[in-house]
């Protein structure tokens, strides 16, 4: 019998070979699933100073058409060493038939956004459609993110921001490799 306390019966994969299968309208996004780790760089304007920082970023799926995607990322000095934790999001992102993609990506600090964009080759390109903030938290207007497979097991992260009455532009940047 079935014990819902010790067991999941829908695990979500994390590859394209695993179980479940992948729903067909994944295709365009396939090449992302698993998890990914690396170090990037940061700035914005209304900061002090240009950062450095460790992110990890996971792509799996439960075998419907939606890609759940989750990163974490913490300040790191120069020698890589850990500072403290930085931002933290989850969300999912629907895969419609004709190649497009709309995110829903929600940060702790208040922010939730919802992204459109699309999948073309190697590259997912994904801008703002809306966001909602908390009474509290820092205004965002705008964002833009772009993830690009350099090969099989690198990929690469830019994230643009229109943040605090600043205009759209470049906030954080990654190299990331594939975690075996």
């Amino acid at each position: 019998m079935f014990d819902p306390a010790s067991e999941n019966p829908y695990p979500d994969a994390g590859t394209p070979d695993g179980k479940p299968a992948p729903h067909a309208l994944l295709g365009p996004v396939l090449g992302l699933l698993g998890t990914w780790h690396g170090r990037g760089e940061g700035e914005y304007p209304t900061l002090d100073a240009d950062f450095a920082y460790a992110q990890e970023v996971t792509f799996s799926h439960d075998g419907r058409p939606f890609l759940r995607y989750e990163a974490r990322a913490w300040l790191v000095d120069a020698d890589g060493a850990p500072l403290r934790p930085s931002a933290r999001e989850s969300g999912w992102w629907r895969l419609q038939a004709d190649g497009r993609i709309e995110a829903l990506i929600t940060q702790p600090t208040g922010i939730a956004e919802i992204a459109v964009g699309s999948a073309s080759g190697t590259t997912v390109d994904l801008a703002t459609h809306e966001v909602a903030i908390t009474p509290t938290a820092k205004q965002v207007d705008a964002t833009r993110r772009r993830y690009e497979l350099a090969d099989q097991d690198t990929l690469t992260f830019t994230h643009d921001l229109a943040a605090v009455g600043r205009p759209l532009q470049h906030h954080l940047s990654a190299r990331l490799r594939r975690r075996a």
